[in-house]
């Protein structure tokens, strides 16, 4: 199926849903009483700010890489250290 969305302040746009996602958003407006495009709207804005959160992060710890504050470690040895430190809260020793 194929949506257009307009919001006052975006400008339109058109999504294609396959039929069990458009069923879902259909479903949830019914349950809430809100409008579909409504709703695809909260949906997006709270995927973007999730992202953009998500890309700062990633981009902080590439800087304290870059600039030596923190050092990579193997993945082995990742690993081997939260088995450590499972066994030892398992076993009650910190």
């Amino acid at each position: 199926m194929t949506r257009t969305v307009a919001n006052p302040s975006l400008k339109a746009w058109k999504s294609h849903l396959n039929p069990d996602l458009e069923k879902k958003l259909n479903d949830l407006a019914a349950k809430t009483g809100r409008r579909t495009d409504e709703l695809v709207e909260d949906v997006m804005t709270g995927y973007l700010n999730e992202l953009v959160e998500v890309r700062g992060l990633l981009d902080s710890r590439y800087d304290d890489l870059k600039g030596g504050r923190v050092k990579l470690i193997d993945g082995e040895e990742a690993f081997a250290r939260m088995r450590e430190k499972s066994k030892r809260r398992r076993d009650g020793s910190t």
